[in-house]
């Protein structure tokens, strides 16, 4: 796509009145003919010209004119033309062309005439910086800066002046100081000035930089500059040191004092020496500068400075400064290396993102300012300097600290400026050391290599600092220090977090290693087969094995890169996965070789590299593509279809070939649950289309032009072949919409012909791209009722839809159906069910641009008695006029209505909430006008009547439901406030609703009639009295109330934020709401936001405040604008002052109060300095901190608020990383609030840490509670947040201290889970081996201190948190010393709390060692003799099941089959002392007594997993097959469930394990009794046991498999049944002999089919894998072993199922079967069930669930039936076997089939008008029962015919 280049707004210059007419005249005083009379007629011209582009070109014409004037005598006329062009210079605005045209005039003045026009130019300059007041100084300040941009001669003028424009801008940057004071709380104003004032600084820059002659002899002189230039420098010290200015104020500034200083003084070490100590803060270096600008700087050498003004200083003296070439002396030097050093004491004390971005990119220039220093001859360097600029030095350690501490800083601008500066040092270390070129022989690369290496792949920044190792020493350097690494990094491109990283390394290794192999002095023939070795096997490795949704992102990110860099290795490809055996499928789960093939053929399409000629040419078969588009796996589909549709040529001809291949991918893929799979779909077919609609215009041009008759005919072949395509495609997306289609197919049908409308047009014609006539009336009656679905995307895809196809076959224009649709939509918007109301809206917005709307609104006005006014458009009313019209009249309409209804809810609440809850109309009325422009309204004074109406009923409305949401307990309307206003109305309600004697209406429905007697405590309602009741429950009241807040809140915030406001301060601008009705506006949602209860009101109601609060920051009333300020302020002051009297609510975590104060403060600009945010902050601090005197519930209210807000403010993304700065001081707050004695305060404290805890460490991204991905270096966390270090380590201490388990008492600090919590998202750094005031050293006697804790779950997280203190080096030592701290024997002085912490501790060590990469090789280190001491944990010696469970978890650790830290010597002696202990334990003798107490559970499962170890998993390891038999018995008749389970699981895995093993089975295999299993399956209770229990035994078992297929079973259950059948399917249920028998086998197909149609898709997808196991006489060559997907499986199923009646001779029998499927008794449901279940009534269930399964298509496999019926009669007639079907069971089937017909015809008569809208799902269930009926008559009448 073509993207235009903005255009520029081109203005005219306009004058004043009076300098206009004084120019004219002056110019109208010439009449002679030479060239000075008509250049001024041309500049006459000009002035009365008011087109832009006119003017323009006069000024060119003047420019002539005025280049050939001869030298002359002085004259007024001349100088009359002169003066014209420079005011004219002087008054366009900013970046107008005009005045560049001007600027270029002024350039050509011949030489003669050049000081005239300076003296001219100045003179008016000097006009404008003495007479321009504040608001012109922008203008004048460009003016200034344009006179310096490529315009010689104003530069001249600039230089004369210069103390004029220096005083100039003084004036200016002090106005700009005094006005920003005043401008707090007005965010635009505010932003605005910044702009302002950092054009005026640079400006001033770009004049001092010209003028460096005269300001250099300013120190000489002592004239009026330098007066000016101090009082210049005041204003710019004002700015550097005030905390209000922008950091892009301020950083300017930093370099603009450097630029003074250095242009008043001279070159050489005395600039130096004055910049160092302005960065030092220090007033001994500036002795050489003058007095004046020692005097000025006095401020910035103060020590309370802000850190912030060096880091400004550092920035201008890098940019200010030249550092190129040879330093000029020793200060320079200094420094140099100064620069750096300051930045890095910067770094713990900067708080703020945006800070620490600044300090980052401040770096990377002073290396970029070193590396310039560098280019010269390095040797004439100073010894200091380049060895402090080499690896190794302290100032390279501490830029590497700076580097890993910030490398994976959460903004991405902190971490390229970090990899930068990454690559800058490794430059400076090869620059500083250019005789060592080799890097391995450099031992400072080596060891930053291999440290980099050692790190977890999980920290990001490692791949850029290894890439940027690569660029500089190449691919091989880092291959030959591990080999294995391109296989690594493919491993990790599931990850979509790191998968962009992994591939840019990847990329530059593979692209340098190449050029390394070419350019090898010993290159070999056989290069590129290494090169393809290195990185293309391990890729087609990786795509066969790998589950593809694990390798999406290779396809994305790797495959195309890596074809661009070697094209040829597509052909490689190719062959190797071609020459793959079939068999090679891969893991379960996996593509196999045929995806990855798919994979690689469409990555090198898309990039060019495939040639269409050579895909269809045969390079691969057409049925491995067709087989491809129907792949089990999605993304193997994806990868056919893009292959298909992807090219890159957007214009080469879709061949007839691709058009079959993608009408053979839809059908089955439509429905795909997968939303990325469904977007991907849609977004290749769009390329496809796309290629349809360019290819065809392409052909049409090439048409009128071609002359060749033969290439005329093909190219209006493949025209005809497009519209056929076009046309096929369309009327097959159409005919999917039918009732009972799900979504998913609804969504991609509907997506897909909104891109055809898109792309094509859906009008009639002859045009290849005119699709009208495919769309009938029943196809878009279809799209209508779609607007009925429940999920909002498919009502606004239809909607969008209908408004494309043509008007006759939507036929909403005939008056009938247009009434109809109408009615239905004010009907739906008054229903209870809250979707309805969409619906209506949708609706709505369809009839909008109607012509005749007005009138069938008019009809429904009368039907409904409503005085309603319309008014009729014009005859050739335009269409924004006409939507305008139905608009108004709709909304009056739906107002009229809602009025009426809000009178009668006044009364009784009830009654509106049964039968006309508010909430749908002003629904209804937001969505009408969302519609509509209102910027642009023709009937502005009845828009504003409507519009006060409309905010006068939306305050009624919310006054009546108001009572309810703001009540104490809106849930369950339990009257308990204080105010009597609120109980009064909330009594009213309560005495409408509250049952006579029970309290059945919180609990079950009730009916009430609309006609109650006064006295509602006599009258009791009656039921059946002939008069309208209504059934109503507390949730409809409650919701009612809270969905009518919620709208009300919407309907108002839209009514503000899109109409033009009517300001009070402009009387000419229209507009259709006033100032105060918006200020009206916020105070209500203000009340409602603080007031509420309910979280449905108040969260909703918040949308509605936000949009309201960013209007008003926008908005050009400066009253409008404080708003937001003043409320926040005064909310701020509630808080502080709220007690448990406050109306404020303190429990709901503070309601809205959260929510309010997060919209004021998300309408702050972010370019602004967040003053609000900080002041926010600070306070809610402050508030938040407990101190000593707040221990009651009254004094700590305020405290509960503040922490509610807190968590709110940091959870909230749009305030970013503004609040960064204040998540040190939140967590402080909310460790501490864990020790107040209020428990709302610690709950509070929960929430609060748990937002930080997310904050900080990211949103956790699986189910692994210490993923390494959500953790952080302990340097990084402490840099970032230096405040915590100290603080934890002292709260650490303080909760170490009191865990003492001996005394017997629990002593748990309060704070001590949330310490060890934080402490154990950290890890050591990789630079933590050198000292570190941050190190996490001091920390580890204090965690293992908390291992002693009498409470578990402290031991647990004390375990945890110990492991990441810990080095991998250090593993093996820390054991052992854990270990030598456990007792050696039994006796009454054992403390197991403190023996089960130890033991955690060294469970959690060990498994850490086992899962890390680099772990060294195990020696000998005294573990295994410790644990030989300490072996009576494991026995009946010890009585506590938790540390005897605990010892045996470690002994599995060591003992299992992951390494481990022993050597094989040591884990085989430890085995045969572990063989005893589990042979005595209570898994083998049975006569023992039940182990008791709290974790016996636990146990028994660490004694299970080291028996099954034992027994089936490594009993060759363990040698003792003798004493473990029947122990596999045991555990799965063990009465614990978790045992049985995790036997079963063992059982299984080592059954799959031994499946194609052709060795003898083992023994404990051949001894294991099958009718344990078989008992087991069919007692067990528990779903997990049942699955791994009849994947075992169930073969014989096809009942327990047909239980265990339906819908209300485990996802877990089916999926094991489904893989059960897969497995049986060829011996049981394919075979020739049926050895179930047919009624058996016939019910495990339709198990199969039930489990190919269930909801979830892993079902689907496990069920679909029968496919692969059909014989080889049943199915074709092509198709063998193909694992396809569930719905092309299900067809192929049915089809095969009807081969196999054939087979076994049952065609009759199998004809039964089908019809009774088809007419959908399979189920045994009888009618009369089906009867009682369509009477009932949906209106009863407020939130109506439908359908629980949304996938499956029930008339979809109903046509199927029939599909496949007509093909079984077509063998039966060809068997001839008429018998075969009696004539009793077709009378029987036929009778069912028209009782079935009868009967659904007559419910579909009683339904209502529309019922696809007023009852859509039984409209869908009967229409479909309709449907079966008359299919199964039709099979019944062929097969009548056939006899």
């Amino acid at each position: 796509m073509v993207v235009k280049k903005k255009t520029v707004k081109v203005e005219a210059v306009s004058l004043n009145k009076e300098k206009l007419d004084k120019l004219l005249a002056s110019l109208t005083l010439c009449e002679s003919e030479d060239g000075v009379g008509l250049l001024a007629q041309t500049l006459q011209s000009c002035l009365e010209q008011t087109d832009s582009v006119q003017q323009i070109q006069l000024i060119k014409k003047a420019a002539s004119q005025l280049e050939k004037l001869n030298e002359g005598k002085p004259g007024g006329v001349l100088d009359a033309c002169l003066n014209t062009l420079v005011l004219m210079f002087s008054s366009p605005q900013a970046k107008n062309p005009l005045r560049r045209a001007i600027t270029s005039a002024l350039g050509s003045v011949p030489g003669w005439l050049r000081e005239r026009t300076v003296n001219e130019f100045s003179t008016c300059l000097s006009d404008c910086f003495s007479s321009s007041s504040s608001d012109q100084f922008p203008h004048v300040v460009d003016t200034i800066a344009a006179c310096l941009d490529g315009f010689p001669l104003g530069e001249r003028c600039i230089n004369n002046l210069l103390p004029e424009v220096l005083q100039f801008f003084s004036r200016v940057l002090n106005e700009y100081l005094n006005q920003n004071s005043a401008l707090a709380g007005r965010h635009i104003a505010q932003a605005q000035l910044m702009q302002a004032c950092l054009a005026a600084v640079k400006t001033s820059m770009l004049v001092l930089q010209r003028s460096q002659d005269r300001l250099s002899g300013a120190q000489q002189s002592h004239d009026q500059l330098e007066d000016t230039l101090g009082s210049l420098l005041s204003c710019y010290v004002h700015i550097l040191t005030d905390e209000e200015f922008i950091q892009s104020v301020q950083s300017t500034t930093g370099m603009a004092v450097v630029l003074l200083a250095r242009s008043v003084m001279d070159p050489g070490d005395q600039v130096a020496s004055v910049v160092s100590s302005l960065l030092r803060s220090s007033m001994l270096g500036l002795d050489s500068a003058p007095l004046w600008l020692q005097q000025k700087c006095q401020v910035l050498c103060s020590r309370g400075r802000s850190p912030c003004v060096s880091l400004y200083l550092c920035h201008g003296a890098l940019a200010m400064l030249s550092w190129k070439g040879a330093l000029p002396g020793p200060q320079w030097e200094r420094l140099l290396l100064l620069v750096p050093e300051t930045l890095l004491d910067l770094d713990v004390s900067v708080k703020e993102s945006s800070t620490a971005m600044v300090v980052a990119r401040v770096l990377t220039l002073w290396s970029g300012a070193a590396l310039d220093c560098l280019k010269g001859d390095t040797r004439l360097l100073p010894p200091s300097l380049q060895t402090s600029l080499s690896l190794g030095s302290e100032l390279q350690r501490r830029l590497l600290e700076h580097i890993y501490s910030h490398w994976e800083h959460p903004l991405d601008g902190v971490r390229h400026q970090t990899r930068f500066l990454f690559r800058n040092l490794l430059l400076l270390h090869q620059r500083s050391n250019p005789s060592v070129p080799d890097p391995a022989k450099d031992p400072h690369i080596i060891e930053l290599t291999a440290s980099l290496l050692g790190l977890e792949w999980h920290m990001r920044g490692k791949y850029g600092s290894l890439g940027c190792l690569v660029e500089l020493y190449g691919a091989e350097h880092l291959l030959h220090m591990q080999p294995q690494l391109p296989l690594s990094l493919l491993s990790l491109m599931d990850d979509q977090t790191l998968a962009p990283y992994a591939s840019d390394l990847l990329e530059k290794l593979f692209i340098s290693h190449k050029a390394q192999l070419e350019s090898s002095s010993v290159k070999t023939e056989d290069w590129m087969e290494r090169w393809h070795q290195t990185w293309v096997s391990p890729l087609l490795h990786t795509l066969c094995l790998t589950r593809p949704d694990q390798t999406t992102y290779i396809l994305d990110y790797f495959l195309p890169k890596l074809l661009r860099c070697n094209p040829s290795s597509l052909a490689q490809m190719v062959e190797a996965l071609q020459s793959a055996p079939p068999c090679r499928a891969g893991p379960s789960g996996s593509r196999g070789a045929e995806g990855a093939l798919m994979t690689c053929l469409r990555a090198a399409r898309s990039q060019g590299v495939l040639a269409s000629s050579d895909l269809w040419g045969g390079l691969v078969p057409i049925s491995l593509i067709q087989r491809a588009l129907l792949h089990k796996h999605d993304q193997v589909r994806i990868d056919g279809l893009g292959l298909v549709c992807e090219n890159h040529r957007s214009t080469e001809v879709v061949t007839s070939l691709e058009m079959d291949l993608i009408h053979h991918f839809l059908p089955p893929n439509l429905s795909s649950q997968s939303p990325g799979i469904r977007e991907q779909t849609v977004s290749l077919l769009k390329k496809l289309l796309c290629r349809v609609r360019d290819s065809t215009q392409l052909l049409q041009k090439r048409g009128l032009q071609e002359r060749d008759l033969e290439q005329k005919e093909k190219d209006q072949q493949v025209l005809r072949q497009y519209k056929e395509f076009l046309r096929r495609l369309c009327a097959s997306l159409l005919e999917v919409l039918l009732p009972g289609a799900s979504f998913s197919k609804c969504l991609m049908s509907l997506k897909l012909l909104g891109l055809l409308g898109q792309l094509f047009t859906f009008t009639s014609g002859p045009d290849v791209f005119a699709l009208g006539e495919i769309v009938t009336p029943a196809h878009a009656q279809n799209v209508l009722y779609c607007v009925a679905s429940n999920f909002l995307e498919v009502k606004q895809l239809a909607t969008s839809l209908l408004q494309q196809l043509p008007p006759s076959a939507v036929g909403l224009q005939v008056p009938e159906r247009m009434q109809s649709v109408l009615q239905a939509a004010l009907d739906l918007s008054t229903s209870t069910k809250p979707f309805d109301s969409v619906t209506a809206a949708h609706l709505l917005n369809l009839l909008l641009r109607q012509p005749a709307l007005n009138q069938a609104l008019l009809l429904c006005a009368q039907n409904q008695r409503l005085d309603l006014q319309i008014s009729s458009p014009p005859a050739q009313a335009s269409e924004s006029l006409l939507l305008e019209l139905n608009t108004l009249d709709v909304v009056r309409f739906l107002l009229l209505c809602l009025q009426s209804e809000v009178s009668r809810a006044e009364s009784s609440l009830l009654q509106a909430a049964a039968s006309f809850p508010l909430y749908g109309r002003a629904y209804c009325i937001t969505a009408v006008l969302q519609h509509l422009d209102t910027q642009s309204l023709s009937q502005t004074e009845r828009w504003r009547g409507l519009v006060s109406e409309l905010i006068a009923v939306c305050y009624r409305m919310s006054n009546v439901v108001s009572p309810v949401v703001q009540s104490s307990s809106p849930e369950g309307l339990i009257p308990m406030d204080t105010d009597s206003e609120t109980s009064a109305s909330l009594k009213k309600i309560l005495q409408e609703i509250q049952p006579r004697d029970t309290n059945e209406f919180f609990t079950s429905s009730r009916e009430l009639d609309t006609h109650r007697g006064d006295d509602p405590t006599t009258h009791t309602p009656s039921v059946n009295t002939g008069r309208e009741d209504y059934r109503v429950t507390a949730q409809m009241v409650l919701v009612c109330c809270w969905r009518s807040m919620k709208e009300v809140a919407m309907l108002l915030a839209h009514l503000c934020q899109s109409l033009p406001v009517v300001y009070a301060d402009e009387d000419a601008r229209p507009g259709l709401i006033t100032e105060e009705q918006v200020e009206g506006v916020g105070l209500y949602l203000r009340q409602n936001l603080l007031q509420s209860r309910h979280r449905g009101a108040f969260e909703l109601a918040y949308v509605g405040f936000v949009c309201l609060t960013d209007m008003l920051c926008r908005s050009g009333s400066r009253a409008l604008q404080q708003l937001p300020a003043q409320w926040l302020s005064q909310v701020l002051e509630e808080v502080k002052s709220s007690d448990p009297s406050s109306t404020l609510c303190a429990t709901r975590r503070s309601a809205g109060i959260p929510f309010y104060i997060q919209a004021l403060l998300s309408s702050e600009p972010k370019s602004s300095s967040c003053s609000l945010l900080k002041m926010t902050m600070s306070q809610l601090i402050a508030l938040a901190t407990p101190s000593a005197d707040r221990t009651t519930d009254s004094s700590t209210v305020h405290q509960v608020h503040a922490l509610n807000i807190l968590r709110a403010l940091y959870r909230d993304t749009r305030l970013g990383e503004n609040v960064i700065p204040f998540v040190a001081d939140g967590m402080q707050a909310a460790v501490l609030g864990f020790t107040s004695p209020v428990w709302a305060v610690r709950n509070s404290s929960t929430l609060l840490f748990s937002t930080l805890i997310t904050r900080i460490f990211g949103v956790k991204r699986g189910k692994d509670e210490q993923s390494k991905k959500n953790r952080m270096t302990g340097r990084e966390f402490f840099t970032r947040f230096p405040a915590l270090y100290p603080f934890l380590l002292n709260q650490l201490e303080q909760a170490a201290a009191t865990v003492e388990s001996d005394s017997g008492r629990v002593k748990l600090h309060p704070s001590l889970f949330l310490l060890l919590l934080v402490l154990s998202r950290l890890y050591p750094s990789p630079m933590d081996g050198s000292s570190s005031p941050l190190g996490l050293a001091p920390f580890i006697p204090f965690i293992m201190r908390c291992s002693r804790s009498a409470v578990c779950r402290t031991r647990e997280m004390a375990a945890r948190a110990l492991v990441p203190f810990v080095l991998v080096t250090q593993v093996a030592s820390v054991v052992l010393s854990l270990l030598q701290e456990l007792p050696a024997e039994p006796g009454p002085q054992v403390q197991h709390n403190q023996v089960h912490g130890t033991l955690l501790q060294v469970l959690f060590l060990l498994q850490s060692f086992q899962t890390e990469s680099h772990r060294p090789l195990p020696t000998g280190s005294g573990i295994a003799e410790a644990l030989h001491q300490r072996m009576w944990l494991a026995s009946r010696l010890n009585k506590c099941v938790v540390t005897r469970g605990a010892f045996l978890d470690v002994m599995m650790c060591l003992c299992g089959s992951k390494a481990s830290i022993l050597e094989d010597a040591e884990v085989s002696a430890l085995r045969l002392k572990v063989v005893p202990v589990l042979m005595a334990s209570e898994l083998v003798t049975p006569d023992s007594p039940a182990v008791p107490g709290p974790g016996t559970v636990q146990y028994l499962l660490s004694l299970t997993q080291l028996a099954l170890s034992a027994s089936v998993e490594l009993p060759d390891l363990w040698q003792s097959a003798q004493q473990v038999n029947g122990l596999l018995e045991r555990l799965l008749l063990s009465p614990h469930y978790e045992v049985r389970e995790a036997a079963a699981e063992s059982f299984l895995r080592s059954l799959k394990e031994e499946k194609d093993d052709v060795k003898q089975k083992p023994q404990w295999l051949e001894k294991i009794n099958v009718s344990n299993l078989t008992s087991m399956a069919l007692h067990e209770k528990h779903p997990q046991c049942l699955a791994k229990a009849a994947t075992a035994c169930v073969t014989p078992w096809g009942k327990l498999l047909c239980l265990c297929c339906g819908e209300e079973q485990p996802a877990q259950v089916k999926i094991i049944v489904a893989k059960v059948l897969v497995t049986c399917a060829s011996a049981l249920m394919m075979s020739p002999c049926l050895p179930l028998g047919l009624p058996a086998t016939v019910s495990l197909w339709r198990s199969l089919f039930a489990l190919l149609q269930d909801e979830d898709q892993e079902v689907r997808d496990a069920a679909s894998d029968f496919t692969c196991a059909v014989p080889a006489h049943l199915i074709s060559t092509e198709g063998r072993g193909m694992s396809i997907c569930p719905p092309a499986a299900l067809d192929f199923g049915v089809a095969l199922l009807c081969q196999l009646f054939e087979l076994w001779g049952q065609l009759g029998a199998g004809l039964v079967v089908l019809t009774q499927w088809l007419l959908g008794e399979e189920d045994g449901r009888s009618d009369e069930e089906e009867d009682e279940a369509s009477s009932l009534d949906e209106e009863d269930f407020l939130f109506e669930k439908g359908d629980l399964n949304l996938w499956a298509e029930l008339r979809l496999w109903v046509n199927l039936l029939h599909t496949h019926l007509g093909c079984l009669i077509v063998k039966l007639k060809q068997s001839k076997d008429t018998g075969a079907v009696g004539p009793d069971q077709i009378h029987h089937i036929r009778t069912r089939a028209q009782a079935k017909a009868v009967s659904s015809q007559q419910a579909l008569d009683r339904l209502p008008a529309l019922p696809q809208f007023s009852c859509t799902m039984e409209h869908a269930r009967l229409t479909l029962q309709s449907h079966r009926a008359a299919l199964a008559l039709e099979v019944l009448e062929s097969l009548s015919c056939s006899r």
